[in-house]
Protein backbone atom coordinates (compact mmCIF):
# COMPACT_ATOMS: atom_id res chain seq x y z
CA UNK A 1 0.00 0.00 0.00
CA UNK A 2 1.28 3.34 -0.80
CA UNK A 3 1.73 5.77 1.89
CA UNK A 4 -0.77 9.10 1.27
CA UNK A 5 1.54 11.92 0.17
CA UNK A 6 2.76 14.06 3.64
CA UNK A 7 3.60 18.06 3.97
CA UNK A 8 4.36 19.64 6.53
CA UNK A 9 3.91 22.64 8.80
CA UNK A 10 6.62 24.51 6.68
CA UNK A 11 4.23 23.79 3.53
CA UNK A 12 1.40 25.60 5.35
CA UNK A 13 3.75 28.55 6.31
CA UNK A 14 4.73 29.15 2.42
CA UNK A 15 0.64 28.71 1.69
CA UNK A 16 -0.06 31.38 3.93
CA UNK A 17 2.48 33.87 2.61
CA UNK A 18 1.07 33.43 -1.25
CA UNK A 19 -2.35 33.81 0.10
CA UNK A 20 -1.81 37.00 2.01
CA UNK A 21 0.47 38.24 -1.06
CA UNK A 22 -0.81 36.94 -4.10
CA UNK A 23 2.65 37.12 -5.61
CA UNK A 24 5.48 34.00 -5.62
CA UNK A 25 8.49 37.02 -5.45
CA UNK A 26 6.81 38.62 -2.37
CA UNK A 27 6.54 35.27 -0.54
CA UNK A 28 10.20 34.48 -1.26
CA UNK A 29 11.15 37.90 0.11
CA UNK A 30 8.89 37.75 2.74
CA UNK A 31 10.24 34.22 3.72
CA UNK A 32 13.96 35.07 3.08
CA UNK A 33 14.11 32.02 0.43
CA UNK A 34 13.70 31.82 -3.82
CA UNK A 35 10.17 32.10 -5.94
CA UNK A 36 11.26 28.33 -7.08
CA UNK A 37 11.06 27.10 -3.41
CA UNK A 38 7.94 28.38 -2.99
CA UNK A 39 6.48 27.20 -5.71
CA UNK A 40 7.48 24.03 -5.23
CA UNK A 41 6.23 24.11 -1.90
CA UNK A 42 2.99 25.14 -2.93
CA UNK A 43 2.95 22.58 -5.62
CA UNK A 44 3.74 19.50 -2.41
CA UNK A 45 0.96 21.17 -0.51
CA UNK A 46 -1.66 20.89 -3.55
CA UNK A 47 -0.51 16.83 -4.75
CA UNK A 48 -0.81 16.48 -0.44
CA UNK A 49 -3.99 17.67 -0.44
CA UNK A 50 -5.43 16.39 -3.80
CA UNK A 51 -7.14 19.88 -4.18
CA UNK A 52 -5.94 22.92 -6.26
CA UNK A 53 -5.52 26.03 -3.81
CA UNK A 54 -4.50 28.95 -6.30
CA UNK A 55 -4.77 29.86 -9.87
CA UNK A 56 -1.68 30.48 -11.85
CA UNK A 57 -2.26 33.66 -14.18
CA UNK A 58 0.31 36.03 -15.33
CA UNK A 59 -0.72 38.39 -12.19
CA UNK A 60 0.20 36.23 -9.99
CA UNK A 61 -1.56 33.16 -7.21
CA UNK A 62 -5.74 33.84 -7.43
CA UNK A 63 -6.90 31.49 -4.26
CA UNK A 64 -9.73 29.10 -6.00
CA UNK A 65 -13.07 28.93 -3.53
CA UNK A 66 -11.16 25.76 -1.52
CA UNK A 67 -8.42 27.77 -0.77
CA UNK A 68 -10.32 30.20 0.37
CA UNK A 69 -11.48 27.62 2.88
CA UNK A 70 -7.96 25.78 3.39
CA UNK A 71 -6.80 29.72 4.91
CA UNK A 72 -8.79 29.50 7.72
CA UNK A 73 -7.91 26.24 8.63
CA UNK A 74 -4.04 27.16 7.99
CA UNK A 75 -4.28 30.41 9.90
CA UNK A 76 -6.01 28.54 13.18
CA UNK A 77 -3.20 26.39 12.80
CA UNK A 78 -1.02 29.40 12.84
CA UNK A 79 -2.05 31.07 15.52
CA UNK A 80 -1.80 27.97 17.88
CA UNK A 81 1.60 27.29 16.54
CA UNK A 82 2.25 30.68 17.45
CA UNK A 83 0.60 30.43 21.22
CA UNK A 84 2.76 27.47 21.67
CA UNK A 85 6.01 29.24 20.90
CA UNK A 86 5.41 32.45 23.29
CA UNK A 87 4.28 29.67 25.74
CA UNK A 88 7.83 28.55 25.33
CA UNK A 89 9.54 30.97 24.72
CA UNK A 90 10.09 34.79 26.18
CA UNK A 91 9.47 38.30 23.84
CA UNK A 92 12.85 38.53 22.76
CA UNK A 93 12.65 35.27 20.83
CA UNK A 94 9.57 35.78 19.48
CA UNK A 95 9.76 35.34 15.48
CA UNK A 96 7.90 36.10 12.04
CA UNK A 97 7.00 39.25 10.44
CA UNK A 98 4.25 41.81 11.62
CA UNK A 99 2.96 44.63 8.63
CA UNK A 100 1.49 47.38 10.74
CA UNK A 101 -0.52 50.22 8.55
CA UNK A 102 -0.26 53.40 10.24
CA UNK A 103 -1.39 57.09 8.46
CA UNK A 104 1.72 59.23 7.32
CA UNK A 105 1.41 61.42 10.32
CA UNK A 106 1.72 59.03 13.21
CA UNK A 107 4.27 56.80 11.13
CA UNK A 108 6.62 59.37 10.87
CA UNK A 109 6.22 61.80 13.62
CA UNK A 110 5.79 59.27 16.05
CA UNK A 111 6.23 55.75 15.68
CA UNK A 112 9.87 55.61 13.88
CA UNK A 113 11.12 57.67 16.47
CA UNK A 114 9.80 54.64 19.27
CA UNK A 115 10.71 51.87 16.92
CA UNK A 116 14.68 51.70 18.27
CA UNK A 117 12.84 50.60 21.40
CA UNK A 118 10.54 47.72 19.73
CA UNK A 119 13.54 45.95 18.44
CA UNK A 120 15.50 46.32 21.50
CA UNK A 121 12.36 43.88 23.24
CA UNK A 122 11.60 42.35 19.99
CA UNK A 123 14.91 41.81 17.86
CA UNK A 124 13.72 38.86 15.91
CA UNK A 125 10.37 40.33 15.27
CA UNK A 126 10.33 41.68 11.32
CA UNK A 127 8.29 44.70 11.11
CA UNK A 128 6.77 46.65 7.52
CA UNK A 129 5.35 49.95 8.26
CA UNK A 130 2.86 50.94 5.63
CA UNK A 131 2.33 54.37 5.34
CA UNK A 132 0.52 54.53 1.83
CA UNK A 133 -2.47 56.85 1.57
CA UNK A 134 -5.17 54.80 1.71
CA UNK A 135 -7.13 51.86 3.45
CA UNK A 136 -5.37 48.88 4.01
CA UNK A 137 -7.23 45.77 3.75
CA UNK A 138 -6.87 43.43 7.02
CA UNK A 139 -9.50 41.49 5.37
CA UNK A 140 -7.33 40.99 2.55
CA UNK A 141 -4.30 40.08 4.67
CA UNK A 142 -3.01 43.57 3.32
CA UNK A 143 -1.58 44.21 6.87
CA UNK A 144 -1.76 42.75 10.34
CA UNK A 145 -2.81 45.53 12.15
CA UNK A 146 -3.92 49.10 11.21
CA UNK A 147 -3.62 52.13 13.30
CA UNK A 148 -6.97 53.76 12.09
CA UNK A 149 -8.78 57.67 12.09
CA UNK A 150 -12.15 55.91 12.06
CA UNK A 151 -13.25 52.98 14.05
CA UNK A 152 -14.22 50.14 11.95
CA UNK A 153 -17.69 49.46 11.64
CA UNK A 154 -18.49 45.86 12.28
CA UNK A 155 -16.97 42.88 10.40
CA UNK A 156 -14.73 40.04 12.84
CA UNK A 157 -12.28 42.93 13.70
CA UNK A 158 -10.89 43.81 17.38
CA UNK A 159 -10.50 48.10 17.58
CA UNK A 160 -9.47 49.95 20.87
CA UNK A 161 -8.88 53.31 20.93
CA UNK A 162 -5.20 53.93 21.17
CA UNK A 163 -5.20 57.82 21.71
CA UNK A 164 -6.74 60.88 21.52
CA UNK A 165 -5.26 63.43 19.75
CA UNK A 166 -5.87 67.74 19.15
CA UNK A 167 -5.21 70.06 16.02
CA UNK A 168 -4.92 73.37 15.70
CA UNK A 169 -4.60 76.05 12.78
CA UNK A 170 -0.77 76.87 12.24
CA UNK A 171 0.73 79.61 10.16
CA UNK A 172 4.50 80.21 10.34
CA UNK A 173 5.95 83.51 12.39
CA UNK A 174 6.94 85.09 9.39
CA UNK A 175 3.79 84.00 7.23
CA UNK A 176 1.96 86.14 10.15
CA UNK A 177 4.13 88.49 10.35
CA UNK A 178 3.54 89.73 7.34
CA UNK A 179 -0.10 89.21 6.89
CA UNK A 180 -3.29 90.75 7.51
CA UNK A 181 -3.96 90.08 11.56
CA UNK A 182 -6.14 87.08 12.40
CA UNK A 183 -8.81 88.06 15.32
CA UNK A 184 -12.16 85.63 14.66
CA UNK A 185 -12.52 82.76 12.23
CA UNK A 186 -14.17 84.87 9.50
CA UNK A 187 -10.88 86.61 8.94
CA UNK A 188 -9.24 82.90 8.21
CA UNK A 189 -11.66 83.62 4.89
CA UNK A 190 -8.89 85.94 3.79
CA UNK A 191 -5.57 83.64 4.17
CA UNK A 192 -5.17 80.79 1.95
CA UNK A 193 -5.35 77.42 3.06
CA UNK A 194 -3.29 74.19 2.27
CA UNK A 195 -5.27 70.89 3.09
CA UNK A 196 -5.88 67.04 2.12
CA UNK A 197 -7.00 66.75 -1.69
CA UNK A 198 -10.64 66.96 -1.07
CA UNK A 199 -11.83 63.52 -3.22
CA UNK A 200 -8.50 62.13 -1.80
CA UNK A 201 -9.29 61.96 1.64
CA UNK A 202 -9.07 58.56 2.77
CA UNK A 203 -10.63 58.33 5.87
CA UNK A 204 -13.56 60.99 7.28
CA UNK A 205 -11.22 62.02 10.35
CA UNK A 206 -9.18 64.32 8.24
CA UNK A 207 -12.41 66.08 6.86
CA UNK A 208 -11.90 68.59 8.91
CA UNK A 209 -11.81 72.00 7.56
CA UNK A 210 -15.27 72.66 7.60
CA UNK A 211 -15.27 72.22 10.97
CA UNK A 212 -12.69 75.46 11.31
CA UNK A 213 -15.15 77.33 9.01
CA UNK A 214 -17.40 75.93 6.48
CA UNK A 215 -16.59 78.86 3.74
CA UNK A 216 -12.58 77.55 3.38
CA UNK A 217 -11.31 77.23 0.18
CA UNK A 218 -7.33 75.71 0.13
CA UNK A 219 -5.41 77.36 -2.64
CA UNK A 220 -2.85 74.49 -2.30
CA UNK A 221 -3.69 70.47 -1.71
CA UNK A 222 -1.85 67.05 -1.18
CA UNK A 223 -2.66 63.79 -0.47
CA UNK A 224 0.59 64.18 2.04
CA UNK A 225 0.69 65.28 5.77
CA UNK A 226 4.28 66.08 5.57
CA UNK A 227 4.33 68.27 2.23
CA UNK A 228 2.09 70.08 4.00
CA UNK A 229 3.60 70.87 7.05
CA UNK A 230 6.41 71.49 4.84
CA UNK A 231 4.48 73.97 2.89
CA UNK A 232 3.16 76.07 6.33
CA UNK A 233 6.33 75.96 7.50
CA UNK A 234 7.98 77.78 4.25
CA UNK A 235 5.01 80.55 4.48
CA UNK A 236 2.45 79.26 2.34
CA UNK A 237 -0.62 80.00 4.31
CA UNK A 238 -2.28 78.28 6.84
CA UNK A 239 -2.86 74.65 7.83
CA UNK A 240 -4.81 72.35 10.67
CA UNK A 241 -2.04 70.20 11.70
CA UNK A 242 -1.88 68.07 14.71
CA UNK A 243 -0.39 69.03 17.76
CA UNK A 244 1.87 66.38 18.39
CA UNK A 245 4.16 67.00 15.59
CA UNK A 246 3.66 70.65 14.64
CA UNK A 247 4.76 71.95 18.09
CA UNK A 248 8.07 70.27 17.40
CA UNK A 249 8.39 73.37 14.65
CA UNK A 250 9.56 76.51 17.00
CA UNK A 251 8.99 78.88 13.47
CA UNK A 252 5.16 77.50 13.69
CA UNK A 253 2.36 79.31 15.63
CA UNK A 254 -1.23 78.10 16.14
CA UNK A 255 -4.02 80.81 15.18
CA UNK A 256 -7.26 81.17 17.23
CA UNK A 257 -5.85 78.88 19.91
CA UNK A 258 -8.43 80.07 22.00
CA UNK A 259 -11.31 79.14 19.41
CA UNK A 260 -10.30 76.44 17.23
CA UNK A 261 -9.17 72.80 18.99
CA UNK A 262 -10.42 69.99 17.14
CA UNK A 263 -10.06 66.39 18.25
CA UNK A 264 -9.34 63.58 16.35
CA UNK A 265 -8.75 59.57 17.69
CA UNK A 266 -6.35 56.95 16.88
CA UNK A 267 -8.04 53.18 16.68
CA UNK A 268 -5.53 50.49 16.43
CA UNK A 269 -7.32 47.10 14.80
CA UNK A 270 -6.47 43.69 14.24
CA UNK A 271 -8.62 40.92 12.74
CA UNK A 272 -9.89 39.33 15.58
CA UNK A 273 -8.13 35.95 15.10
CA UNK A 274 -4.67 37.94 15.42
CA UNK A 275 -5.46 39.34 18.32
CA UNK A 276 -3.93 36.41 20.16
CA UNK A 277 -1.12 36.19 18.18
CA UNK A 278 2.04 36.46 20.05
CA UNK A 279 3.77 38.60 17.25
CA UNK A 280 0.48 40.61 16.67
CA UNK A 281 -0.05 41.21 20.30
CA UNK A 282 3.23 42.12 20.90
CA UNK A 283 3.01 45.04 18.55
CA UNK A 284 -0.02 46.02 20.04
CA UNK A 285 1.19 46.36 23.43
CA UNK A 286 4.40 48.26 22.52
CA UNK A 287 2.26 51.06 20.61
CA UNK A 288 -0.05 51.04 23.93
CA UNK A 289 2.73 51.75 26.19
CA UNK A 290 4.81 53.72 23.86
CA UNK A 291 1.46 56.42 22.96
CA UNK A 292 0.45 56.41 27.21
CA UNK A 293 4.56 56.98 27.96
CA UNK A 294 4.64 59.84 25.33
CA UNK A 295 0.76 61.39 26.56
CA UNK A 296 1.78 64.91 26.77
CA UNK A 297 2.82 64.73 22.90
CA UNK A 298 -1.30 63.91 22.10
CA UNK A 299 -2.51 65.47 24.86
CA UNK A 300 -1.68 69.65 24.68
CA UNK A 301 -0.94 71.60 28.12
CA UNK A 302 -3.79 73.30 27.82
CA UNK A 303 -6.43 70.49 27.14
CA UNK A 304 -4.72 68.73 30.23
CA UNK A 305 -5.20 72.01 32.41
CA UNK A 306 -8.76 71.68 31.37
CA UNK A 307 -9.71 67.88 32.36
CA UNK A 308 -7.45 68.40 35.85
CA UNK A 309 -9.44 71.34 36.52
CA UNK A 310 -13.06 69.58 35.74
CA UNK A 311 -11.61 66.30 37.66
CA UNK A 312 -11.19 68.77 41.00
Amino acid sequence: MNNPPQFTWDDLQFFLAVARTGQLSTAARQLRTSHATVSRRIDRLEFALKVKLFERNPRGYVMTAMGARFVETAERMEQETERLRADLTDGATQRGIVRLSAPEGFSNFFFAHVLSQFVAHHPNLSLELVTIQQIMSLSRKEADITVALDEPKGGPYFSDKLTDYHLQVYGSRDYLRRSAPITCRDDLLEHPFISYIEEMIFAPGLDYLGDVHPRIKPQFQSSSIFAQLTATRNGLGLCVLPYFFASRYPELERVLPEEVDLRRHYWITCHRDLRQSPRVRAVIDFLREAVTGEDVRFVPPWVKRKIDVEIS
